[in-house]
C-alpha cells in the first residue's frame, strides 16, 4: 500500500480511504503482504477487473480523441520519447546484481 501511495503521489491515509471505498464497492480487497505481517496489498477482485475491462474502450477512445488525434505523427513520436525519458528518470531500470 505504501508503494501504491508513492506511485500515485498521495498519502497513505488518503490511499487507505480510497481503497476502503473501492472495497465497499467490491472492486478490491486487502490482503496481508507475503513475508511481512505488517503490510497490506490492494488486490483487484473479479468484479473490479470486469469494471476495468468495461471502462477500457471508452477510456481509450477518449484519450485517443483528446491527445493523439490532436498530434501529428511526428509529435506523437516526440511524445513517446519524452514520456520514455520521464518514466526512466522516475523509475529507472534495475541494472545491478541485486535485481
Amino acid at each position: 500500500m505504501s508503494e501504491l501511495a508513492a506511485l500515485v503521489n498521495g498519502s497513505r491515509s488518503r490511499l487507505s480511504h480510497l481503497v476502503g471505498r473501492l472495497e465497499r464497492q467490491g472492486w478490491v480487497r486487502r490482503e496481508r503482504a507475503e513475508g511481512d505481517g505488517r503490510g497490506w496489498r490492494a488486490v483487484l477482485t473479479d468484479t473490479g477487473y470486469a469494471t476495468v475491462v468495461a471502462a477500457a474502450p471508452g477510456h481509450v477512445a477518449q484519450v485517443r480523441s483528446l491527445v493523439f488525434d490532436a498530434l501529428t505523427p511526428t509529435q506523437q513520436a516526440q511524445l513517446d520519447e519524452i514520456c520514455t525519458a520521464l518514466l526512466t528518470r522516475l523509475d529507472p531500470p534495475c541494472l545491478g546484481p541485486s535485481c
